[in-house]
This record gives structure tokens, C-alpha cells and sequence, in this order.
């Protein structure tokens, strides 16, 4: 009560000085205009400035009535509680408060950068090079695309191995066009908090729509782009749902650009393959010998050695060009250890022993082995009628959406041709491949029990495994053929399978 008491005559002391003030100002207004001639002398103009001081300190203490009246509470040792209007407004700031800084502290992570790598420091993408710089053309002069109503393309999927060099040509995309570039991991989208994953996806194109034009980077993208079932949780669900939203909702003309990387295109979902999102897939290898003497020209570039270049291309066979990159910076390690400023043989030779390659660039073949694997991919050319590469780790799957009974077999020849292959020529089976076994399996368990196209799965693989022992066996001097220009040149084309 004495606090309550207090304040309330607190409060009444501060009106009763801005009450009296304006009445003491209007008496003397009053006063000068009635007695104005009799006016004589500097007490005059005292009394003026005293009243207009007057004046001012009673709005100035109206003004900061809420300070000066706790500094004399405090002055007494009286402490007031905080009413429930005030509790609940201090409530609402300190939570705003906390939202801005949670806001901040999320979208802190999306940050544009400035690419300084351009398509010169990427050796051995000649294959995917021309695509590329179409797409470069398109985010520095899109106007000469849309007055002929050509769009952008939305997205750009960079399918391959690990150490391929995903990351390095997205970043040389952005440095060539000049454009900020928004990098980010699957996995970074992929929280606990339902809602957050979705969140941070929209908040990652807003901030590439209001730089753009712009280059957004997806690492990894089957992280959070797997296919969706009934067992995949909300969160994820929610956050592909949300991708495929901002996908679909800017045009052409934006200026925004999606890449994304993977090594796993068979798990992502339908929607994010079908046109209108990622409209162009460019496949990316292991680098093929050729490739593999402009790697190395590339990361040995202003560097002394004293061994045969190409030497070192055919002894790394298997290693992609991140694997390569390591494979120098070790060597030159140990030059450095040996007090030298030359690499020689046995510098690459230690660096091999030191360096533990990944399970896709353990296939640092021998010759036996390197055998086994040319015939193995020559019978597939063979089957195939296609292109192959010594680390080609597939077949390109068909597009056909209504395909018919003999492109499923046709497709399952082709999965099992290297096996068989392999064991026509060397008498007897070799375990090469079992993803393409597995591949093989699941097409014809469809025709069997999806498609309706056969009764037994079994016979049906016992069948078509048949029908290419026969056919390879007819042709085994050609397999070898195609055998013998892949060992030598990590590769068969089209027109060398064609003059066979």
C-alpha cells in the first residue's frame, strides 16, 4: 500500500507543476498585454526567460515523468512489481528478441560467394565442357535466349563417382559466368525440428533471387532428394516437397540457376528428374588415360621431375582427379622431407603407399586385373552396340515410359553380358560386378511379377544367360578386339565398334 501511495503522489506532484506552470504562462501573457506600456527595466525580460524556463523543465519532466520517478523510488529503496501488462510486454520483446537472433543464426549459413575458378583450372571435362559453357551463355546473356522464348534451364544434375570433380565444376560454372554462388550440402537441409529443413530451403532461393542472376550448388542431393515412401519421415518429405516448390516457382528469366551433385541418381525421387526441374543430367566418369595426361600437366604445372609423364598416366588408372590432385601434393611432401626441389618416380611411389584411396578409387588395377575388367566392358560394347569405358560402372538406364517385353530382356542381356563374357573367355565365373547382377534381378523379377510378361524369374534369367552364351562364344575374336583397344586407350568408340 505505502509503495502504491507513493507512486500515486508521485505522479500527482508532476501534474500539479505542468498545471501551474501553464497557468503562471497565461497570467503573464495576460499581464503584458494589459499593462504592455508601463513596461520598464531588465526585470522585465528576467521574468520572461524565468517563465519560458519554466515552461520547458514542466515538459521535460511530463516527458521523462517514467525515469525521474523510478530514480526517486530507487532513491527510497522502494521497489515496485512489474504490472501484468508490463510482464507481458517485456515477455513479447525478449521473444522477438530471441526470434531475430534465432532468424539471424539460421540464415547466417547462406552466404553467396565469388568463384575464382574458371573451366582453365578443370582439366578433363572436355566431354561435358560444350554443355557447360551453353549454360554459362545463358546466365551472362539471357536475353538472347527469351526473345526467341528459349528458357533458362531450372536445374543441371552432375552425376558421377566420388572425386570426379562434381564441386570444382560448378564452382568453375559460377567463375566463368561471373555470378554468385550458393553452395550447399543435401545433408545441411536434413534437421530434427520438423519445419527447419523446409525453412532453410526457401530462405536459400530467396537470397539467390535477390542476387541474382546466381548459380545455387546442391552437394549431395539424394540426401535429402531420396525417393519418398511411406516409411521416409515427415521432415524429409517436407523438405523435398518444399525443393520441388521453389523448382517450380521461378521462371526462366530469373537468373537462378540449380546444379546439383550425386553419385546415387537411381535413389532420388521421380519429381526431381522429371523435366522442368533438372532439365539437363550430365554424366561424369572416372578420368579416361587421356584425361588423366591434362590432370596431371594441370597439377604439375610449374613444378621440376625427372620422370616419364606417361608413365605415371598408365600406372594410375582407376584414380579419379581428386585422387590424382592428392597423389602430387603427397609426392611433393616427400620431396620437401628429401631437402629436394625435383620429383622424381620414387617420390609418386611413396605417395601411393601413404594414400588411402576411398572404395571407388580402389581400382588401381594390375595387368590380370585390368584384363579381367577390358573383357568384362567389351562384352557389354559388344551387347550394347555402345561406347564403354574400362571404369564405366553401369548402363544408362532407358527412358521408355511403356517399354515392351523385349527391351526389358534386351536390358538384362546387357547387365549380364560382362559376367558371361568373362566366363566364356577365361573358362570359368569372376565376381566384377554385382550391382549389374543386381540390376539384371530386379528387371526381371518386374516382367515376372509387376508386368505379368513371364511365370518364373529364374527361367527367365536361365534364358536370356543361354542365349548370350551362345552369342558371345560365336563372337569371342571380336570381344577380344574390343578387349585389346580398351586396355590400350581405357575406351571403345562408337565408330571403332563399328568397323569391327
Amino acid at each position: 500500500m505505502l509503495q502504491n501511495s507513493d507512486k500515486k503522489n508521485f505522479d500527482k506532484n508532476l501534474k500539479m507543476m505542468s498545471i501551474s506552470a501553464a497557468i503562471l504562462i497565461a497570467l503573464f501573457v495576460y499581464t503584458i498585454y494589459k499593462s504592455s506600456s508601463h513596461i520598464q527595466g531588465s526585470s522585465y525580460y528576467i521574468g520572461i526567460g524565468f517563465l519560458f524556463i519554466l515552461l520547458f523543465a514542466s515538459f521535460g519532466l511530463r516527458f521523462y515523468r517514467e525515469r525521474i520517478k523510478q530514480y526517486f523510488i530507487e532513491k527510497k529503496g522502494i521497489k515496485t512489481a512489474p504490472s501484468a501488462f508490463d510482464m507481458e510486454v517485456n515477455n513479447t520483446k525478449k521473444e522477438t528478441i530471441t526470434a531475430a537472433k534465432n532468424e539471424n543464426h539460421d540464415s547466417d549459413y547462406i552466404q553467396a560467394v565469388e568463384s575464382n575458378i574458371t573451366f582453365k583450372d578443370v582439366a578433363g571435362i572436355s566431354c561435358v565442357k560444350e554443355e557447360l559453357e551453353e549454360v554459362v551463355d545463358f546466365l551472362n546473356s539471357p536475353k538472347k535466349y527469351i526473345k526467341h522464348g528459349v528458357k533458362l534451364p531450372n536445374g543441371v544434375l552432375l552425376v558421377g563417382p566420388p572425386g570426379v570433380g562434381k564441386t570444382l565444376i560448378a564452382r568453375a560454372v559460377a567463375g566463368e559466368a561471373q555470378v554468385p554462388f550458393f553452395y550447399q550440402s543435401g545433408a545441411s537441409f536434413v534437421h530434427i525440428y520438423v519445419g527447419m529443413g523446409a525453412k532453410r530451403v526457401k530462405e536459400l532461393f530467396i537470397k539467390a533471387k535477390a542476387s541474382a542472376p546466381a548459380i545455387i550448388f546442391i552437394d549431395e542431393i539424394d540426401a535429402v532428394g531420396k525417393a519418398r515412401s511411406g516409411s521416409s519421415s515427415d521432415e524429409r518429405e517436407a523438405t523435398l516437397n518444399e525443393l520441388l516448390t521453389q523448382m517450380d516457382g521461378f521462371e526462366g528469366d530469373s537468373g537462378v540457376l540449380v546444379i546439383a551433385a550425386t553419385n546415387k541418381i537411381e535413389v532420388l525421387d521421380d519429381a526431381l528428374l522429371r523435366p522442368g526441374r533438372f532439365d539437363r543430367r550430365v554424366f561424369l566418369t572416372l578420368p579416361s588415360i587421356d584425361d588423366r595426361r591434362k590432370i596431371l600437366d594441370l597439377y604439375l604445372k610449374h613444378k621440376k621431375y625427372n620422370f616419364d609423364l606417361q608413365e605415371l598416366v598408365n600406372e594410375t588408372a582407376g584414380f579419379s582427379s581428386a585422387a590424382l590432385s592428392t597423389l602430387v601434393n603427397e609426392a611433393l611432401l616427400n620431396m620437401i622431407k628429401r631437402d629436394d626441389n625435383e620429383l622424381n618416380f620414387d617420390d609418386i611411389n611413396t605417395a601411393k603407399t601413404k594414400i588411402e584411396f576411398g572404395k571407388k578409387e580402389q581400382k588401381v588395377l594390375n595387368i590380370e586385373q585390368k584384363e579381367i575388367l577390358a573383357i568384362y566392358q567389351a562384352s557389354k560394347a559388344f551387347v550394347s552396340n555402345k561406347p564403354m569405358a574400362l571404369f564405366d560402372e553401369g548402363i544408362k538406364k532407358s527412358d521408355d515410359i511403356y517399354p515392351s517385353k523385349s527391351q526389358l530382356i534386351n536390358s538384362i542381356k546387357q547387365y549380364l553380358s560382362g559376367c558371361v563374357g568373362v566366363e566364356i573367355i577365361k573358362n570359368e565365373p569372376y565376381a566384377v560386378n554385382s550391382e549389374d547382377l543386381n540390376q539384371a534381378s530386379i528387371i526381371a523379377d518386374d516382367i515376372v511379377n509387376k508386368y505379368k510378361m513371364s511365370k518364373d524369374k529364374d527361367d527367365l534369367l536361365q534364358s536370356i544367360k543361354n542365349d548370350l552364351i551362345n552369342e558371345l562364344s560365336m563372337n569371342k575374336n571380336k570381344i577380344l578386339k574390343i578387349k585389346e583397344l580398351i586396355i590400350k586407350n581405357e575406351e571403345v568408340t562408337q565408330d571403332e565398334l563399328a568397323g569391327l
